[in-house]
């Protein structure tokens, strides 16, 4: 009973705080005012709602009883990394055996292959060249792969769930059930990648990013929770801890935001051009080099590939890497991320294209000659900013495991102190509230900070 007033007083806290400040509430009331902002507002709520409830309608032929919590499988989840981050992504609907049990997962794994595609093949990189219709193109294209990608994740979701709990297959595991589970799952993920577009289109924000960032958010209270429980199951002392926890949550959600807004700005001058009566040109502006532009990217591209020894089981190498708090684990994902970040920018991010259009609209950086020096420049400074940011970024990746090693925290808990589902959580957050903000500042409303814009961002 004592973790359960624990979590309420947490929470009451919480609401507490937010009701007392005085800017966000003024600050709820300018976005009620604003009809549009309103309706957008409801409208995304109204679409996560329905696929938080999709969340939960079991596939037909599932008995749901046998993957309720506190059965075998749930235990497994918990366990196992791949599983467990898959679980964490969905929302739980993976452990559920849900309808939206994939989540859209195939969706960013067709993206990515999209997007290196159009660095390699000459006809992605045209597509990429040809604007609003070259990424129509390039959208349909990710759609057709992401089906392609569920008719294989499909049944291998379907083969390992009845491998793990054979008896909650009603009807067995029959050619004839996999092949409708798997049609199943395929609808189930192309009705999120609807919503998604839907919430883009009439709502606030990324709906793909905001899926996955609510999918993540949905389980906090259960984690939270299972590691009050596991805190008042210790001895003397559990609550200092829980609130030390809590303390370190908030300082590394706030490093985080730190490393997500922070940008070089590298000055640029325009050349002034005078036509007729009007000056054009002429005036200072900057590029927003970001420290962290490959964000969560190289996070996922490492632990995909972590998961590669376990094919190896039974033999030393994999032994070497089943914990996630082992050292060589760890030590090969911050040594992959640093890797991949560097990877991942450099694709993303094309000084001698950067360099070529400054050229072209008459811009140059001060005290760097145009051409091949302006683009050694450019890539000089990129060179050194990724540094510190693929550590930092390499730093976040390990957090988990460094919190379930030396505090002792739960592994559903530990999720939200690091990895892919901090970065996205606090990425889609801001991005959603700079959003926000642009409707209030266009209608002369103040914005959500004091500054009148979301700090950091441009």
């Amino acid at each position: 009973m004592n973790q359960y007033l624990v979590v309420g007083v947490v929470f009451l806290v919480v609401i507490a705080l937010l009701a007392t400040n005085k800017k966000l509430v003024e600050t709820l009331k300018n976005i009620y005012k604003i009809e549009e902002l309103r309706k957008r507002v409801i409208y995304t709520i109204g679409l996560l709602l329905v696929y938080r409830l999709g969340s939960f309608v079991v596939i037909p032929g599932i008995n749901p009883n046998a993957l309720g919590e506190g059965s075998a499988y749930a235990s497994q989840l918990e366990g196992n990394g791949l599983l467990g981050l898959l679980n964490v992504f969905s929302g739980g609907a993976f452990g559920n055996a849900a309808i939206l049990a994939l989540g859209v997962m195939p969706y960013i794994t067709a993206s990515i292959i999209i997007q290196l595609m159009g660095m390699m093949i000459p006809y992605f990189q045209k597509m990429q060249k040809e604007g609003e219709s070259g990424r129509r193109k390039m959208n349909q294209w990710t759609r057709f792969l992401t089906i392609g990608v569920l008719i294989l994740q499909g049944p291998a979701y379907i083969a390992n769930l009845y491998h793990q709990v054979p008896t909650a297959f009603v009807y067995g595991n029959s050619f004839g059930f996999v092949a409708y589970a798997t049609t199943i799952l395929i609808a189930g993920t192309m009705f999120i990648m609807w919503l998604g577009e839907k919430i883009t289109d009439k709502g606030i924000g990324n709906g793909i990013s905001l899926i996955i960032m609510i999918g993540i958010v949905a389980r906090l209270p259960h984690a939270l929770l299972a590691e009050v429980n596991a805190r008042f199951q210790t001895a003397s002392g559990s609550a200092i801890m829980l609130i030390l926890e809590l303390v370190l949550l908030f300082l590394v959600f706030m490093a985080t935001i730190a490393l997500v807004q922070a940008v070089r700005k590298v000055p640029v001058q325009y050349a002034k051009r005078i036509v007729g009566n009007k000056q054009y040109g002429g005036v200072r502006q900057y590029i927003p080099l970001k420290m962290n532009a490959a964000n969560v990217m190289p996070i996922i591209f490492a632990q995909a590939l972590m998961f590669i020894p376990a094919l190896f089981s039974g033999t030393a190498f994999a032994a070497a890497f089943s914990s996630m708090t082992g050292f060589w684990y760890n030590f090969t994902l911050a040594v992959l991320v640093i890797a991949f970040t560097y990877f991942y920018t450099a694709i993303i991010i094309n000084p001698q294209m950067m360099a070529d259009d400054m050229k072209r609209n008459g811009g140059f950086i001060p005290g760097v000659k145009p051409g091949k020096q302006t683009v050694n420049y450019i890539d000089t400074i990129m060179t050194r900013i990724t540094l510190p940011g693929s550590f930092f970024l390499a730093i976040v990746a390990i957090l988990p495991a460094l919190a379930m090693k030396f505090l002792g925290i739960q592994q559903a808990f530990a999720y939200f102190y690091g990895g892919t589902s901090l970065l996205i959580m606090v990425g889609v957050v801001l991005d959603t509230l700079k959003q926000i903000e642009s409707y209030l500042l266009m209608r002369h409303y103040d914005g959500l900070m004091k500054t009148g814009r979301i700090q950091g961002r441009h």
